[in-house]
């Protein structure tokens, strides 16, 4: 199944880490691929903690807010290849692809390049992305979307990301 959370609203990520803990309590296996992402977010502290559920990721750590350079696209393209290779070895029952959307958006990725790794995954396995501006054909393949819309956000009156609630 893909499940895509999308959106302009805050809490596609925490969503998506929300159904990791489900299913790490469930006995799952469960990778979590951050793209864009480079820091130590608070989750990735967190989930070191829960035995099957590993993190890893595919960025610089810092937000793109011009056009990628060739790093940050060959942190994307290295980071799909090396999920691809969890994935032949059948090692999790759940692929969290966090941000993907937005490594989309961005051009580090390229639509059909995700929607082949899509196709190429096995049927029995959970894939859930994430991120803003989720792409047609993403949204036509996915098996489940939701759509997280903001209606009200404290950031629009001026308050900054805060520790353990945005990062």
């Amino acid at each position: 199944m893909i499940h895509v959370y999308t959106g302009e609203g805050k809490g596609k990520t925490t969503a998506a880490l929300g159904l990791a803990v489900r299913a790490a309590g469930a006995g799952l296996r469960v990778f979590i691929g951050q793209f864009i992402k480079g820091r130590a977010y608070s989750e990735c502290r967190s989930l070191k903690k829960i035995k099957n559920i590993k993190t890893e990721q595919f960025g610089r750590g810092c937000f793109i807010k011009r056009s990628p350079s060739a790093r940050d696209i060959a942190l994307a393209q290295q980071g799909l290849k090396r999920i691809e290779g969890y994935l032949r070895k059948n090692c999790y029952d759940i692929v969290i692809l966090d941000e993907i959307n937005v490594a989309v958006k961005l051009k580090l990725l390229t639509p059909d390049e995700v929607v082949s790794f899509l196709k190429r995954a096995p049927r029995h396995l959970e894939l859930i992305l994430t991120g803003r501006s989720a792409g047609k054909a993403i949204l036509q393949l996915a098996d489940l979307v939701s759509e997280i819309k903001e209606v009200k956000h404290y950031y629009r009156k001026g308050i900054k990301a805060r520790k353990g609630i945005e990062y």
